[in-house]
This record gives C-alpha cells, structure tokens and sequence, in this order.
C-alpha cells in the first residue's frame, strides 16, 4: 500500500511521519470468511488494508444488514467500537483473505501526543467518513434503486468483480432479482 498517496487527499505527510506510524503498527492477517471483530466484541485495533476485501454488517433478528466494505487502500475496523473501545453492535468479517497493518487504541493515543500531525490526519480522515456516511444516508433515504445501483457502479465498479452480487444488493437495499435486472441491464 502507498501510504504517502492515501493520506495525500486528507493531509499530506512526509515519509519520516508514516515511517513513525507503521512502526506502531503489527501486520494481522485473516483468512476469507473469518471474522475480523465480532457483534460484542471491542474493535482494539484500528485496520490498515494492505490486502483484501471486508465486509460490516448488522444482525437484526436473524437477518444481514450489509453496512459497507473496505478494501486496499483504506481504514477498516468498526469506528464507533474502536473511538470509544465499546462492545461492537456489529460484526466485520474478511470475504477474501485479509492482510492489514494494524495499531491499537493505546499505541494510537500516545503517537498522537508525540505527533500531532499525524492526529490531524486522523481527524481529516474522520471528517471525510462523516460526510460519507451522511451521503450513503441521503441515497438510501432518497433516491431510486437505480440511482444507488448507478451511484455505486460509478464509484466502486471494481467491487462487482470482488464481492458478491447478494451482498452488495443487500449493501444497496435492493431485492436480489432487482439487483440482478439492473446489473444485467445498466452499463457499467
């Protein structure tokens, strides 16, 4: 993973900065289908994606509600669970094997003392997952399946080739058959 251009977009940082954080951080590896954090358990390290897809989802009465997926290069973990090193309300779990550079709460809080840099990054990449996850909110409250479909293919069209179509339709709120109409007809 190029650490130096995914953090780019968010705050630059100089070599001598990632070099500080990945030597906090411990490689974790997961095989596909294993979870990652469970519903009830606390998220005690924050996910940098080197390799791999994986998915969030909710539990409500025996049935999925896929919440996202994360994959190279980006952060993944269950936020909420992590920020406030609370017992998750959801699970993450890794859909193909799963390779990470990962650092703990602990570890987290005291570079942020040393360097505040590196805490404005985290701060600006918690900013933008905000705005995100206020975006996602819009588009499942107000727009059409085919409008999400069309919104999704846009932004993420790679993911059609690495996760299942049953769970992006569940990701999108679209009924298999529908997703399967769209996927079959709408250029992508």
């Amino acid at each position: 993973m190029n650490y130096q251009e995914y953090f780019l977009p968010f705050q630059p940082l100089g070599q001598e900065s990632i070099d500080l954080l990945l030597s906090r951080c411990v490689e974790r590896k997961y095989k596909k289908g294993e979870i990652i954090t469970a519903e009830g358990s606390i998220q005690r390290e924050l996910l940098f994606v080197e390799e791999g897809v994986q998915m969030s989802y909710f539990n409500n009465d025996g049935k999925m509600h896929v919440i996202g997926f994360t994959y190279a290069p980006s952060i993944s973990g269950i936020p909420d669970s992590f920020l406030f090193q609370r017992p998750s309300k959801y699970t993450l779990q890794a859909l193909t094997g799963s390779r990470f550079q990962a650092i703990s709460f602990e570890r987290l809080q005291l570079l942020f003392d040393e360097a505040p840099v590196i805490e404005r990054l985290f701060r600006k990449i918690g900013e933008a997952i905000l705005a995100g996850l206020i975006d996602r909110h819009l588009e499942l409250q107000a727009y059409t399946i085919e409008q999400r479909f069309r919104l999704f293919a846009q932004r993420s069209p790679h993911l059609f080739q690495l996760v299942p179509h049953k769970y992006i339709a569940n990701y999108l709120r679209i009924d298999p058959t529908n997703f399967s109409k769209l996927y079959n007809s709408v250029r992508i």
